[in-house]
């Protein structure tokens, strides 16, 4: 029996893996999961998401700073955020809680 992943939605406690090493190279990020031995890319974007993961309790201040940030329209990047954090907790790269 599989285990269900929990959705993620604004109101999600995401966390990264402690399982993951993060190094930034030239503004993108690498990421290696060190249960798989998997390398994982992302880019300056998807990096910035990682820091800010760091620093949040909840994905909605996420989404307030990257549209700051890259002046996009908050619903696109709510969007996209969550569309990249259900990705990663898929992989095991972060976790929800």
């Amino acid at each position: 029996m599989t285990a269900t992943l929990p959705s993620v939605t604004l109101e999600s406690r995401i966390t990264r893996s402690e399982e993951v090493l993060f190094q930034e190279v030239s503004g993108e990020a690498v990421l290696l999961d060190l249960a798989s031995e998997q390398y994982f890319g992302l880019n300056g974007v998807g990096t910035r998401i990682w820091e800010l993961l760091g620093e949040h309790a909840t994905l909605q201040p996420i989404v307030e700073v990257l549209a700051m940030e890259f002046d996009a329209d908050p619903t696109r990047i709510r969007d996209d955020l969550l569309t990249l954090l259900s990705d990663l907790l898929v992989a095991g790269l972060v976790k929800a809680g």
